[in-house]
């Protein structure tokens, strides 16, 4: 059940899911978002979080909430929006408002509840909501990581895959002498977005991991450029 994997908060969790209803049981259809993802993004978020309470000059006194962040990471994506949806850059924002529904009906206090909704709105890249508390910041690193490196890849060309769209223009390839059309072409992504997804971390943990991870990626379209015959 997913929520062992959310241990030690898997009693919370459980209540959460019991309060989504049977259907939130079953696993999602969008493989980029499903529970796979909700693991590794709390897997993700824990790491930070503890090299973040070690700090750079010893232990830090400023907890992390982590039962709020395990909360805030299992319903980050509860409202399922796909991403050629024109409410994209709302959905962030319905997630937490579906968030405080439920952690209302839990009996979970209102200043916590807000709290928790601003854990889930200001993850979303597209909201462009800057993170005003260190579980926020914690929770859009981890979910910005987990769509970079291999995972990253595997991603993009499964949602590519899922819209319809192409790997890339046989023309010109690598966009030299065009706009970049991430909808149309899943290479045009990389440069479009995923490369710059390490910019906005906030963390020194967050960063240090998307340094592997965007190296990864380069590599792989170095190595796709070398395949398709697009050696510059």
């Amino acid at each position: 059940m997913l929520g062992k994997a959310f241990s030690p908060y898997e009693s919370t969790i459980t209540a959460v899911l019991d309060m989504l209803g049977l259907a939130a049981q079953a696993d999602s259809d969008d493989g980029s978002h499903d529970w796979s993802h909700l693991i590794r993004v709390w897997t993700l978020a824990k790491e930070i979080a503890a090299s973040e309470a070690q700090g750079a000059h010893g232990p830090d006194t400023s907890a992390v909430d982590l039962e709020m962040l395990a909360v805030a990471t299992l319903l980050h994506d509860c409202v399922a929006v796909e991403k050629n949806d024109p409410r994209r850059a709302q959905a962030s924002r319905l997630s937490a408002d579906k968030a405080r529904q439920i952690l209302h009906a839990m009996g979970w206090p209102a200043g916590r509840i807000d709290a928790t909704a601003h854990v889930i709105e200001a993850h979303s890249f597209s909201a462009g909501i800057a993170p005003r508390s260190r579980e926020a910041g914690i929770l859009r690193d981890a979910d910005r990581l987990d769509a970079i490196g291999a995972i990253g890849i595997a991603r993009t060309f499964y949602v590519a895959g899922r819209m319809g769209s192409r790997l890339y223009d046989p023309m010109d390839p690598f966009a030299t002498d065009r706009s970049l059309e991430d909808r149309r072409f899943a290479l045009d992504h990389f440069e479009a977005k995923l490369f710059h997804l390490a910019d906005g971390l906030t963390t020194p943990a967050s960063k240090a991991i998307a340094q592997r991870r965007v190296a990864t990626m380069r590599m792989f379209v170095d190595m796709l450029r070398e395949e398709i015959g697009a050696v510059s």
